[in-house]
Parts: structure tokens; sequence; C-alpha cells
């Protein structure tokens, strides 16, 4: 098929804060630019000339706002001072963007557009002509070296010149081993002496031929250590002297030989996640779940229903990937732990992620410490400052774009040269990824293949990425070539992902008629590894060319072994296939049957084409009970770190006012310690509106919380208790640096001093994901991890909890200037559990109840260690002596936890923090911050012979905020207990902190000078991803804060529980890529109407007519992944669209409707001109619309909104409230193109919300209002009050829980409802009236 490209270029290209953050970024690199102008070609591939029609349809796609575009060029240089580049995607591979784009084509009718992609221009001005190097600097600065490409002149088409290579047979039956070896260095397969002696055993004496490229391919991938875990299940010589117990059979005793865990595990060690016990809970799934009359794929009510849903959880890492590649390899990490999710059992749902990061020092720009050193990096890893940036945000950003909250997590920057000489840092860093789901209690147990059943792939096409994925991670950086390590990076499509999660979402919804049989994500290894596990141990036939390829020059061996996203697969009987079909059709996923089980017990793949069969292998002998590995390691070779005792103790004997400050300076602007809002303002932590307790807490949202919450519904009705699930983390790798064993004692240890803030159903019902990161077979470091197992078998087992899953990643580390450098390693505990009553959470800021008492719960005693604690290391010193969790502490843990539980339940503790990073000092400090109070802290009696050593160890410990009224009886109940607890202080009303050291007062400074250091870090970092402007605003801001004020005219609205046949129906609206529609539906449930599952598919196709509703919702998400610009993908198709384009406009011209337009939704709103004026009322030039958020980013915040008085309906009886609510958008910034429509609509009562400050006064101050609107205007609606558009969230701040903050006057307890129910059941009311 012949095409051709046409390039259509724009200006301007980037946002303004996105030119300032390149600028900053090139100024910290010795680039000195003045200006820099940009732009976007669209380069169009076009199959057929197209009509004048869809020219006119495909300009207006593309364009955006104020832009000018042209066939011509619109940028071009001039002189010497001036030097124009342009950057875009490669042309191996289709992008995502690309993907996105023709997406939206397609549904616009365009369909002779098989490839689009958007190419970067930048202009570039300085005072003097730039260098080549600094040239070669800029362009590094401004694309991605893996995925895209400097095009040097204009693209005349797509055509990569790339051939698919044939299949290559390797002569090992002529040249014996040698021939695997040449074949292993020259594709980077990573094969070691064991794996040369196995696969030439099979071929020469089993299979008795000569093996493919392919197969080798595949056992590199499928068989890696990455994806197989030899080193854990391996036989282990320690010392010389062989072990009985391997790692596996060690962490499996935690769970299966624990008399003191319950037995409440329902999947453990055996699926793509953990899962344990839920609870029945009031669902809301669609019709089809509870009646078999009701077709799935087609429009459908969502209803009630009695559930039984259990809780899962899964863990893993994505390091090699992130460290190559930060902002592909972290969103990959993500959707590959979703996918995790989707695939256990036969199908489970996502709830919420955590995330984890640890890197090495971070060398910031004017923040550069001493102790951070002068070290080398490798050229062919990213740097840790840009690895915890680009890999945050691609972590970020596809959490985002899929739909699901971020609620958990933790950072670590360290790099030290040990006391031994050792070089120990994250030059191979840690991306943690971990994730909450629930699963119907029916749907937990795959079924073995049957001979017959068809093998389905779910998801999008294949590309030739992800080369080697499982084979690169199982090595150390350097031991692969660099071109072999890039391509083993994959590249993430969260809308694909999110398309098929839809698929997976409907056939659970079915319950009993679940058409799945079986189902596994598409991890390491790609096809080659999920296709053989899903046929285990039966067999299978492949027909390789039924593969969906997004690129015809793959070759057979690229195809097997490609490791590309966004892919599941499943075993489905035939008579079911047609189901799968129509469901996929409905959310236009793709899907393709690719072969069936076939009884022989081989893994067959035939090729068409030539009528070859490139892969033909005995199961059992390549994926089966394979021989167990042996691995050797002696204690002898680790090079001791420890400093000599005399060095630290000079450290910890320094006293007074100086001393202290300057170990608080430090302390406290460490990124470990630190604030994280750097993270959690970037990332959406309020989708699903099942989010409990999320990283933030207190007035001003400090992102310090030990734990995180999550409902398993939002339909409890009141009088009963919200059940749910918490998790917390805990990983304490630095200590173990000095005691492996520790290490593992001391995270279970944090861990639960983390959980314990929520209320458990029983500590023994605590299971965890064990997650191991270790560079396991350098010398001693294999001996090192199997004590860290041991010692955590132990400790488990006392405390009765237990591990029931996990993932490891064991070649951690890097060559850097001619060291082989290992990362810390690393033991990351996830703990999680059933919640009975999710209001029994306790946050760490400080409540300040009448005659308020801090006390501290000594969980260790009168132990005071410092080794391995951030004090040491920031001084630049490991220490000697680690904090630990030895048997005599972890029976006082244990009697804390249950002690602390117990007050958690009778609401006796105001306030909450673990005692841990940055020891006792930061604990309370922080507390403090969030509750934005000053406090007085005294350690006088605190365990510690000095100051610093009371201030700063981190042995575990609880710190807890008491009303006088209750302090005697919490005392007692620890005492009783055997548990030292000892008085520390109190909070103050005033401005200061004061520390009573051994000394009596040692240390007085204001808390906001303080808390000033504690975010310095994360604000130097927000300034290197956001409009460095409003970071600055923002950090000016800070020590201004206040309380806001909250006022609900309404308090407490009345759900209404009861529903019947004559209730009003509203649609709730979606199309690819929106991801609210579920809390959106609950929110009109709860107001009395009945909710429909409307797709915009539906409507294009005739399956559903909009004239049976009353009302319609867009929903928020990201349509189309915002391609095109907020919500215009699903805007070209509510326009162009003949069908979906009357259903509309009949249903908004009727008199008696009304809609809602949250986010997206809101976005679309007005790219439809439905509100404020009405579609054709003003030139579509002029008419408002959102722009991106003025920070240049994406914007998660609980921000307030004031109501005020206007043409409304929904707010009727609200104006004067000033309410919470939650908003996360990138593009919320209310624009007027014509100024007089911005006095028009505030003159004309259309404009019923804006953003108001901590005064509760209307504001477009940064943060206080996101995105920068005029006048801190946040919706919109039309001059008769029945449509509105906003671009917070109210359908996520509907109950009382969702709200992170709310003023302690209201109920903990009691009626759910919060405020913003009202707006709900306003329409109803107005329904009624109507």
């Amino acid at each position: 098929m012949s095409s051709s490209v046409e390039r259509i270029y724009c200006v301007p290209g980037l946002e303004e804060g996105q030119v300032e953050r390149i600028l900053l970024k090139a100024k910290t690199l010795g680039v000195e630019i003045s200006a820099i102008k940009t732009g976007y070609c669209y380069n169009v591939e076009l199959t057929a000339k197209l009509t004048d029609d869809q020219t006119k349809m495909l300009w207006w796609c593309l364009s955006e706002g104020e832009c000018k575009m042209s066939k011509d060029q619109l940028l071009s240089a001039s002189g010497a001072n001036e030097f124009l580049v342009e950057v875009g995607p490669r042309m191996n591979f289709t992008s995502a963007w690309s993907t996105n784009c023709v997406s939206v084509l397609n549904a616009a009718g365009i369909k002779c557009t098989p490839r689009v992609e958007r190419s970067r221009i930048f202009l570039v001005q300085s005072d003097s002509p730039l260098t080549a190097e600094e040239k070669k600097t800029f362009i590094s600065i401004v694309h991605d070296r893996m995925t895209e490409m400097l095009y040097e002149s204009a693209l005349t088409s797509f055509d990569s010149g790339m051939k698919a290579k044939p299949v290559q047979w390797v002569p090992v039956l002529k040249e014996g081993k040698a021939a695997l070896q040449a074949i292993s260095k020259e594709m980077g397969l990573g094969f070691d002496d064991w794996d040369l002696d196995y696969y030439y055993k099979l071929y020469k004496e089993d299979l008795k031929r000569d093996p493919s490229d392919v197969e080798l391919f595949d056992f590199a991938q499928s068989n890696s250590e990455h994806s197989r875990h030899w080193f854990f299940g391996g036989n282990m010589v320690i010392d010389g002297k062989a072990k009985e117990e391997s790692l596996f059979r060690i962490v499996k005793d935690t769970l299966e030989k624990n008399p003191n865990a319950n037995k409440n595990s329902t999947i453990a060690f055996s699926d793509n996640s953990s899962a344990i016990v839920g609870s029945r809970v009031h669902g809301f799934v669609p019709a089809y779940g509870v009646d078999a009359s009701v077709q799935p794929g087609l429009p459908c009510e969502y209803v009630d229903a009695d559930l039984d849903l259990d809780l899962i959880y899964t863990a893993e890492t994505h390091n090699m990937p992130t460290g190559v590649c930060p902002f592909a390899g972290a969103e990959t990490g993500t959707g590959g732990r979703l996918r995790d999710v989707q695939a256990t059992g036969i199908g489970a749902h996502y709830v919420a992620g955590t995330i984890g990061y640890c890197v090495g020092s971070l060398h910031l720009e004017g923040k550069t410490l001493a102790y951070e050193g002068d070290e080398v990096y490798p050229d062919n890893l990213a740097s840790p400052q840009n690895i915890l940036i680009e890999g945050s945000n691609g972590a970020s950003d596809y959490g985002n774009k899929f739909g699901e909250p971020l609620i958990c997590g933790f950072t670590r920057s360290f790099g030290l040269r040990t006391f031994g000489g050792e070089r120990r840092e994250w030059i191979k860093p840690i991306l943690f990824t971990g994730g909450f789901g629930q699963m119907d209690a029916r749907h937990k147990k795959k079924s073995k293949p049957e001979k017959g059943m068809k093998i389905v792939k779910l998801g999008g096409p294949a590309y030739r990425i992800g080369m080697g994925g499982g084979a690169a991670s199982s090595m150390a950086f350097g031991e692969n070539r660099a071109d072999l390590d890039f391509n083993a990076v994959q590249r993430g499509d969260a809308e694909m992902e999110q398309k098929m999660n839809r698929v997976v979402r409907a056939c659970v919804d079915l319950g009993a008629r679940n058409p799945i049989v079986s189902m596994h994500d598409q991890g390491a290894g790609g096809n080659c590894n999920v296709l053989k596990e899903i046929a285990d141990p039966v067999g299978c036939r492949i027909e390789i060319r039924d593969l969906v390829v997004g690129d015809p020059t793959m070759s057979v061996l690229e195809m097997w072994g490609a490791e590309y996203q966004e892919n599941n697969c499943c075993l489905v009987r035939a008579a079911d296939l047609p189901l799968i079909e129509k469901i996929s059709e409905r959310e236009r996923s793709g899907m393709c049957c690719v072969g069936e089980v076939s009884g022989d017990g081989k893994c067959v793949v035939y090729d068409r084409l030539d009528k070859s069969t490139p892969v033909d292998l005995p199961l059992d002998k390549v994926l089966g009970d394979m021989p167990k590995k042996t691995f050797h390691s002696n204690h002898a070779d680790l090079i001791p770190a420890a400093d000599p005792a005399v060095f630290f103790r000079s450290l910890l004997n320094r006293k007074g006012t100086v001393a202290i400050n300057d170990a608080l300076t430090k302390v406290l602007s460490s990124v470990t310690v630190g604030s994280k809002r750097f993270l959690t303002n970037k990332v959406d932590r309020s989708v699903t509106g099942l989010i409990a307790q999320q990283q933030c807490v207190g007035p001003l949202q400090t992102p310090i919380s030990n734990c995180a919450v999550i409902a398993q519904t939002e339909l409890t009705p009141d009088g009963e208790k919200v059940t749910g699930g918490v998790t917390a983390i805990g990983e304490q790798p630095i200590k173990g640096l000095l005691s492996p064993a520790a290490n593992a004692r001391m995270s279970v240890g944090e861990a639960l001093t983390n959980l314990v803030w929520a209320k458990v159903t029983s500590l023994s019902d605590v299971k965890c994901e064990g997650n191991w990161m270790w560079a396991c077979k350098l010398p001693g470091e294999g001996a090192a991890m199997y004590d860290c197992a041991v010692a955590l078998r132990e400790v488990m087992v006392d405390l009765g909890i237990a591990i029931d899953g996990g993932k490891d990643s064991l070649s951690m580390s890097a060559n850097a200037g001619g060291e082989v450098v290992k990362s810390p390693g690393e033991i990351t505990i996830s703990a999680y559990c059933t919640v009975p009553d999710v209001t029994l959470t306790v946050t760490p800021d400080l409540k300040s109840p009448p005659g308020a008492t801090l006390l501290l719960v000594e969980i260790a005693g009168d132990r005071a260690r410092c080794g391995g604690s951030v004090f040491a290391h920031v001084y630049g010193r490991l220490g000697d002596e680690p904090a630990d969790c030895e048997p005599l502490v972890s029976r006082s843990l244990k009697a804390a936890f249950n002690v602390t539980q117990q007050l958690i339940g009778e609401r006796k503790i105001s306030a909450g923090h673990d005692r841990s990073d940055g020891g006792l000092a930061s604990a309370v400090l922080e507390m403090a911050f969030a509750g934005n109070c000053g406090v007085c802290v005294d350690v006088s009696q605190v365990a510690g012979s000095t100051t610093l050593e009371s201030l700063f160890h981190e042995e575990l410990g609880l710190v807890l905020e008491v009303a006088g009224l209750h302090v005697d009886a919490v005392i007692a109940a620890y005492t009783t207990a055997g548990v030292r607890i000892t008085r520390i202080g109190a909070p103050v009303t005033k401005d200061e902190v004061t520390i009573i050291g051994k000394d009596g007062v040692e240390f007085v400074e204001k808390m906001t000078v303080l808390r000033d250091c504690w975010e310095s870090t994360s604000f130097a970092l927000e300034k290197l991803q956001a409009n460095p402007e409003c970071v600055a605003v923002e950090q000016e801001g800070m020590k201004h804060r206040k309380t806001p004020i909250i006022h609900a005219v309404i308090e407490s609205p009345k759900p209404q529980w009861q529903l019947s046949d004559q209730s009003p129906k509203v649609a709730i609206v979606r199309e690819e890529g929106s991801n609210g529609d579920r809390e959106m539906a609950i929110a009109f449930r709860l107001a009395g109407f009945r909710a429909w599952d409307v797709t915009m598919s539906d409507l294009a196709e005739g399956r559903i007519s909009l004239g049976e509703f009353r009302g319609l919702a867009f929903v928020g998400g990201f349509s189309y992944a915002d391609v095109l610009g907020s919500a215009k993908g699903w805007a070209a198709t509510a326009k162009f669209h003949p069908k979906a384009s009357a259903e509309l406009k009949a249903f908004y011209d009727r008199s008696n409707t009304f809609s809602l337009g949250v986010c997206n939704g809101c976005q679309l709103a007005h790219r439809l001109n439905w509100v404020p004026f009405g579609p054709g009322a003003v030139p579509e030039a002029e008419a408002p619309r959102l722009g991106h958020n003025k920070s240049a980013r994406f914007e998660s915040r609980f921000i307030n909104l004031r109501i005020e008085k206007s043409n409304c309906m929904w707010f009727k009886g609200m104006e004067g409230s000033v309410l919470g609510i939650w908003s996360a958008h990138g593009e919320g910034r209310f624009e007027f193109p014509n100024p007089e429509h911005l006095s028009a609509v505030e003159k004309g009562g259309m404009v019923p919300l804006r953003y108001a400050d901590d005064d509760g006064l209307p504001t477009d101050t940064y943060p206080f209002c996101p995105n920068g609107s005029p006048k801190g205007i946040a919706g919109l609606c039309t001059r008769d009050g029945r449509h509105l558009a906003l671009m917070p969230h109210p359908e996520r701040s509907i109950l009382k829980w969702q709200l992170p903050w709310k003023p302690e006057t209201w109920a903990k307890d009691g009626p759910q409802a919060a405020p913003w129910l009202q707006m709900f059941l306003n329409a109803r009311a107005w329904t009624d009236k109507n």
C-alpha cells in the first residue's frame, strides 16, 4: 500500500512553563541560552487523498487555541546566534501518541491515516554562537535518546528501511557449546555455564537437532533469573557448607510454618498477586452481573449487588529500564504491575498503587551536599537526579492516564564510600511499584488448560520494543552492550492498557458467567513466556501470523520475544470467543486468537508464510521442574563497612544550639526525610472514589501519612461500618550495610509501625509482599542475603505475620569509574490487611485537643543505636551498630501494636507517627509541620546518652498526641503491656519549636523556618519539573499558610438509598481513556438516579438513544490520552460522527434535560460549547476554553471552592459554602479569547464556583488555584443553570471519609454523606420539578 507524509506546522508548541524548565536545565548544564521559540510538526501519513471535509476535520483536530498552522515551516534560524533543531519519534515503532491520534481521526471518520507523529521544533537563540558540544547538550535535554531521534531533514516517509530477518538455525550439533556461547554474546542472552551445559544437552541428546535463534532467545528471556528466580529456588552453599533450605523455602515458611499467623490467605506464591479474605460488601455493578437476561457488550444500567470481595496485593520493580530510560522505564513498570492485578485469578480490578524510588546522590544545583562526594557515573545510565524526576514523571503520568490513584510510597537517596573503601550507591536504581486490588471471591482460582481451549491475546499490537528485557534485567549494568540495554526498555501506552482493562473488568463483572478460564499478564519475555505458561503443562500450537502486529518489518524472533506492553493472555472456551469479541469491540480494544491448547505437552509455533516451525519445544524440558542451579557465597568476601566507634561517638557527643541546628538542617533537607510534595502534587490520589487515606494529611495537606487506606465500596449504608484495606511499607537498607539481619527485622518493624495507625482486623491477619533488590551474585552478597532471609523468617514468626508473595531483582550493581558499585541490599516489606472501619485511622498532623500531650512509645526500651541512620549519612558516615528488632524488641513491638490498635478503636489517640528515618526529631517536627503549629519536645528522659543521640537514633518507636482527658489511661495501657512510654512534650499555638535536651533548653527556632528547610529539597526538585515561577510562589507562601476556613451551609445531606423503576435515568457517558465513571455513577445513585453506562461507541453505533435519559454526565480522565489537547479527540467524535452528534444535539435541545461535565468532561463541554453560552451562540474561536495549567504539569490537590450566588440549579441552597474538594488535572485553566465573555459570564450568573484561599476568599494565586484560571474560576454553567462544567471532582468528595481533611468539629463517625452530595440531590429535585 503506497503512502505519503504530509507535514503540518504549528506555532507555538510547548507551554511557557515547559520552556522555562528547559532554559533552567540548560543553564545548570552550562549552556547559556537567551530564548527558545517552539513549534510542532504533525507528520501525517496518508494512504488516500483527503476530501475537503476530511481536510477541514484534520486541521480542526490538530489546531489548538491561538496556534498558527501552515504547510510551510514557521520557524527558521537566521545568523550564527540561532540554530534550529527538530526531534521526534523513531521510525521503527509507532508512538503511543500516534496510536491515540489515529484513533481520534478514525472515530471522526478519517480512515486513511495509519500513522501520525508529532515532532518538536526548537529555535534556540543565544548571545553568542553555541559550540557543537553545547548544541549536542541541548539536543540531549529536549529528546529521549531511546524513543526519539534528531530529524536532519523533513520526513517524507515512515519507512525505517528495516527488513524482517529470517529465522536462523544455530549449528550446535556441528560446533557444540561454542555455537551457544557465540550466539549468547552476539544477542546478549546472558547464558551462564549451567545454561550452556543444559541447552547443549537438550539439543544434542534429547531433541537431536539444531536450535533456532528464536528458541534460544526464548530461553534467555523466559528462563532468565528475572523470570525463573533461579537464585531464590537454588541450592545455596554458604561458607563452604550446603544449606538445607532454599531462599524460597525460608520465605514461604513465614506463611506455611507460622503457628502465630491467621490462615486468611486465599492466594499465596502462586499467581500474579496475593490475596486475603475480604468482606461481603454492597457493590455497584452492570446489570448483566446479576441478571443473565442482560447482555454484556451493550449499554447497561448499574445496579446494587452484594459481593464477596477479597483484597489482592502485588508489588514488583522495574529497575534496569528505569535506569536506562527513566520515564519509559517507570511508566511501563506501573503498567506491568497493573497487569499483575488484572491477571490475578481469572480476573481482578485495581484500586490503588504504591511507589518507591531509591537513587544515588542527587547533586542538585545549589544544594550539592558535602557527603555526596565527587564520584563517576556511567554514560549508559541516567543520572540519579534525572532518574528521580523523570522516573517519577513516568510512573505518575501512566497512573494518571490509566486512572489509578497512587497513595503511598517512599524515596531514598544514598551514595557513600564506606570506611572499608567500598562505594555503595544506587547507580542502578530501584523503581518499586505496588498495588491494591479487589477480586470477586468466586474468581480466585485459575482453571487448568484443556485441549481445544482457545488462547486469546487482549491489548495492543506487537512492536519491536522490549527486546531482551528479561535477560538484560538479570545482568549487572556494564555486562551487556548499551545498545542491547536500550532495546530492552519498553514504551508504555496507558490508554491502550485502560481499554484492555475495560474488557477484563466487563468479564469480571459477569460474576459466575465470567468467560475467562485462566489469565496471565504479558511481561518479561513477551509472548515466548506468557503463551507457554498459560498452556503449561498441556501444550499449545501457536500461529505466529495471527498476532496483531503494528510493524510489518518484525521478524518471527521479534514477534515471539518482544516485551511490548499493554497485553494480557487468557484461555477461553471456543463458545465464549464471540462474547470476548463483542466486549472488545465496544471498548475499541484489540484482541486476537493466536492458537489453542494442543494436548501434546509441547509448545509449537507455526509460521504459515513459509510453512516453518521456528519453535518446537517440550514444556517439561524448558518450563517444568528443571534442575536447580547451585550458588556459592562466603561471608569472608564481604568488605567491612562500619566506622570505628570512636569516630561516630564524636559526632553524637556534640552539644548546644549550633550542633542541633546543623544536624536538623542536614537531616530535614535530605530527600529521604524531607517533604515529598514534588511527588504527591503531580499524581492523582483520589480517582476511583475509594481512597480513605493517601499520602497527605492535615490542613495544609502535608505528605507524611504513615499508611494508606482504601474502602471496598462507596455504597455502605449508614449504620454499617465501611470496610476496606490498609497498606504500609517498610525498608531499611542502609542499616543492612552493617547487619543484613537488622535490615530484615527493621524493615518489618517499620512496616508495622506505619501500618498500626489504621485499625486492622487482627495483627495475625497482616500479610506482606517481600521484594528483594540485591547484588546477590557478587562476592559475599549471597551470604548476606541468606542471613537477611533467615532473620526475616524469625521476626515474622514471632510477630504472627507472614509473606504471601513478592518479586526479586538480583543484579543490583553497575560498573562506574572502573569499579563495580553495588546498590545497598534491599528488602521492601509491603504490609497489608483488612480494615473493619476505614474511619478508624489516625494521621500524624497535630490536632491540639484540650490538654494535648505528646507521648513516646519506646518499643526498643533504652536502646539508642545510630548506625545506618540518616543522621550518620548526612555527615558522610555509616556508624557502627544499627537499630534492630531482635527478639526482645519484637515482643515489645507486638505488645505495642496491639495496645495502639485498642486505643485507636476507642478513639483515644488524636495524632500519631512512627519513629524511623530521621529519628524522633523528624517524627515530632513533621507532626508539627502538618498541624501548622509549634511544639515543645523534651528528650531529657528519652533513650540515648546525649541530646543528639536521643533526637536522631532510629530505634522503633511511636509518637502519640493524646488529649489531656486520656493521657493517664493511655500511659497505663502501655505500661500494663510492659512497653516503655515517656512524656516528651506538647503542641503549642505559637510558631516556635523548643527542644529540651539533657542539659535543659538547648534549641529554639521558628517552626516555619524548620519547615522551610524540610520543604527545601522538594521545592528544588519541583523547579526542575514544573514552572519555576509557580514553585517560587508556593515556596514563599508556605510560611504564611493557616488552617483553611471551611463552611458548609448543608453539612450532612441525606442520601436516597431506595430506587424504583420510575427513578429518572442519567447516562454516564465515557470515551476511550475516561476513568471516573464508576464514582460518578455512584454519586448519582446516592441522589436517587438510575445510572447507565454509555460509551461514545454506543452512540456512534446506535446501540442506545439518549431520548430516554433526563441527565447526562461527561466523566473525567484522559480521553485519547489528550494527545491533541484536552478532550479534543472526544469532541471530534461528538462533532463529526453523524449518529453521535445527532444524539447529543437532540438531548441538549430538550428543555427538561441537564448535563454535568467534570474534569475531562468539563473540557469536552467547552469544546462543544455546551457551556456557558450554548452551541453556536458565539464563534468557536472566541468561546471560553480550558488551557494548560500555569504550572505546566498535572496538578493533584485537595483545594477549597467557594460556591457563589448564580443561576446554577446544581448549587441551590449551597451558596456561601466554602468546601474542600479533590482536584486533579493538567489542563484546567479557563481562557477567554474574547475578554467581553469573561465579563458576560460574571454578570450573567454563570460562575457558580471559584477557587478559595485559606480565608475562604476567591483567588487565582497558586496553589490555591491550581491552574491559574482568571479570577479563580473553577466552573461555568449555562444561563438557565441546567448545564454545568467544572474542573474539580465532586463525585470523589461526596462522602466524609473521602475527604483527606475536614474540620475537627465534623463527626468522625455517623452519617457518611459530605456536603458535595447535595449538588447531586439538587439535580434530582430539579428533575422531579421539571
